[in-house]
């Protein structure tokens, strides 16, 4: 079609006498500025003069400098803010398309997945059922028995045991055991790298790990038979999965508190790649669930994944799942629902496996967990373990060419971190965008003179001439007065709160667990009145102004955006998962309307009434509450999962909820109370 076709196009445009109504009815000639050249005498309507001869530049700043003094320009950040947290949450569900994923791959090459023939099977089957019976024999039994088995295991297979004992409290809680382990050297080593095979006594929902230990030790004495290992071998044998692992990690980089955990008798060198095993069934599985969530949001490296994915799946023919989703059918529900589940797993930051405790280490592991009820045995797992520790046993240095930071949506295709970080960031970046809207406000008194109507009639506001560079402006006029900030109160109260968020952190990483559900209660119950309760206190002892309450907000936001963008580079899920939580304090307290702009902090009593109600339900202890609802958990549970987690694997998440998302969310809820 010609250029010349797009003129059928005006078709759609509105008639003339339309516009002219619209015109009047807006007074759109009487709020344009006006320019007048002094030279040339002539006038022009719109920013633009109507001669080629006059200047144009001085105009054009005539108009940004109008725009700056126009408090109507202050209108448009809550519309911009709400605007980036849609298309941060639009962009998170385009994710899963394949425009914006992509197939995973392996960078190192050095690894060559399942290019080697496996000899794992035949005579060793018997071996792994004699193992099998032993370990049964022993289940349910004092832990040095266990651990006088594990050992005589160990050197009848002619490797040296060693053990180490430890103990954590958590929660009026004590977790004891004792770790059994043992060095195989490597024939062509010089025992300064090593890779690390780790079976569970008890697997992450406290079941007995019997197949996983008897398949690890049948391992340990099958690899005994191989001289090709370039890498020594560490055969761990842990009490559990939770402090055992971590026990050992700590004592092996000598980050241990002694006298609680013991130092480690023997040692190799640095630790390259952590393999688990976890089966604890008693018949044939179907897939390979690969756990590889790390503590605080921490990841493996790719390539470790993809290896393990390309050698069950390519070489094997098991099938490998993840995150829970055991049936897969590579649709865009599914690639969410996959991607969600990775996000909240990783929010939450907990130790989703004993690989957990060695990633903040910067030690790749992965869990490999026997699911289903098919035809592969545990041999065929076993040859998966071997396979994979003949490509670590490849690599020349640790993992580094592959990416730490992704989204995986199923076994074979992820998101890396360029494509999925701007949604956290758009979503952080809406309360640094408020925050600067509030600051400005606080710093202006203005009160618009443009012409209202009043009886059907229409008023012709007051104008003003601004001069600059040789050109007159002629626009509406403002009062406009810049007062000096009060900056002392809203500061201290700011700052007070994100110090207050030190009691409930103190609280629930401290109580004993008996006393968690009583204690979360009477939180939970206390939580609700104190916004109120300190908006009554404020009131009383001195009432805050306007400014005031600008700067409070304006201030809280402001250190809730600098967080979240910096949190969202180490943890995304947890950055993005607030961001949304908290996305309401952007508008609390905020009419922006012409006839309020003075007192932008009184809005009505209907609108703060809801405002509270929203912020109410979206508190940390109601989300909480409603999550613990929503994945049939008790919340005494989490808590103490949260404590064993803040006293034994460093967990942070606490820390970002109680010291950076609940201060904010007092503030905001402060600020939009009646009673303030």
């Amino acid at each position: 079609m010609p250029l010349d076709g797009l003129g059928y196009l005006k078709i759609l445009a509105p008639p003339e006498k339309v516009l002219r109504w619209i015109e009047g009815k807006l007074n759109l000639l009487g709020r344009l500025p006006h320019y007048v050249s002094i030279d040339q005498k002539t006038y022009g309507r719109y920013g633009v003069l109507p001669t080629t001869s006059g200047p144009s530049l001085p105009g054009a700043e005539a108009s940004l400098l109008l725009l700056r003094r126009d408090p109507r320009i202050l209108k448009a950040p809550p519309y911009v803010s709400l605007l980036l947290i849609l298309i941060g949450l639009t962009s998170l569900f385009l994710l899963p398309l394949d425009y914006y994923s992509r197939h995973t791959y392996i960078s190192e090459n050095a690894l060559l997945p399942g290019q080697v023939h496996t000899y794992f099977g035949g005579s060793e089957q018997n071996i792994f059922n004699a193992y099998k019976h032993e370990v049964q024999a022993v289940a349910g039994k004092e832990q040095h028995e266990i651990s006088n088995k594990l050992e005589e295991i160990f050197n009848s297979a002619g490797l040296k045991a060693a053990r180490q004992k430890y103990q954590f409290e958590a929660a009026g809680n004590r977790y004891t055991g004792e770790n059994v382990y043992s060095i195989l050297h490597a024939p062509r080593g010089d025992a300064t790298e090593a890779i690390v095979l780790i079976a569970a006594w008890t697997n992450m929902d406290g079941e007995l790990n019997q197949s996983g230990c008897a398949l690890v030790l049948t391992l340990a004495r099958y690899f005994k038979r191989w001289s090709l290992w370039s890498k020594d071998i560490i055969i761990l044998i842990t009490s559990d999965s939770k402090a055992g692992p971590q026990a050992w990690a700590d004592a092996y980089h000598n980050e241990h508190s002694v006298p609680a955990v013991e130092p480690l008798p023997m040692k190799s060198g640095a630790l390259q790649g952590v393999v688990v095993v976890d089966n604890a069934l008693n018949h044939r599985f179907e897939s390979l669930h690969i756990v590889y969530d790390g503590i605080n949001g921490q990841l493996p490296n790719l390539d470790l994944f993809n290896t393990a994915t390309a050698i069950a799946s390519g070489q094997m023919g098991i099938s490998v799942v993840l995150q829970r989703m055991w049936k897969h059918g590579d649709s865009y529900r599914e690639r969410l629902q996959t991607m969600l589940r990775g996000m909240v797993s990783q929010g939450l930051g907990h130790a989703s496996g004993p690989h957990s405790c060695f990633i903040p280490y910067h030690v790749d592991a992965i869990t490999l967990q026997a699911v289903g009820d098919g035809w592969q045995d545990e041999m065929a797992m076993g040859r998966c373990v071997e396979s994979t520790f003949r490509s670590l046993n490849n690599l020349l240095e640790k993992f580094h060419q592959s990416f730490f930071f992704y989204l995986l949506m199923q076994a074979n295709r992820f998101v890396s971190i360029g494509t999925y970080l701007p949604s956290a960031m758009l979503v952080a970046v809406n309360f640094s965008i408020m925050a600067i809207a509030l600051w400005i406000r606080s710093g202006r008194s203005t009160v618009p003179t443009i012409g209202s109507k009043k009886k059907n009639e229409e008023k012709e506001p007051e104008m003003e001439v601004i001069r600059q560079d040789g050109m007159v402006a002629i626009a509406p006029k403002h009062r406009l007065v810049i007062v000096e900030r009060e900056l002392f109160l809203p500061i201290t109260l700011v700052v007070a709160s994100h110090f207050l968020g030190v009691i409930p952190l103190y609280i629930f990483n401290h109580a004993s667990q008996s006393a968690f559900s009583r204690t979360f209660i009477i939180f939970a119950q206390a939580n609700m009145l104190l916004p109120s309760f300190l908006a009554a206190l404020l009131s009383y002892q001195s009432p805050l102004s306007t400014q005031q309450r600008l700067l409070l907000q304006c201030f809280s936001l402001l250190l809730l955006g600098m967080f979240l963008a910096t949190l969202a580079t180490l943890n995304f899920s947890l950055a993005f998962l607030i961001g949304l939580l908290a996305a309401p304090l952007s508008f609390v307290g905020q009419p922006y309307s012409t006839t309020s702009y003075e007192n932008p902090a009184s809005g009505g009593k209907v609108r703060k009434l809801l405002m509270t109600i929203v912020l109410q339900l979206l508190s940390p202890p109601a989300v909480m509450l409603a999550a613990c609802k929503a994945w049939d958990v008790r919340v005494e549970d989490v808590l103490v999962e949260a404590a064993f987690g803040w006293t034994a694997h460093g967990l942070w998440t606490q820390v970002v909820v109680w010291c950076i998302w609940w201060p904010a969310w007092t503030v905001g809820s402060v600020v939009c109370s009646p009673l303030l």
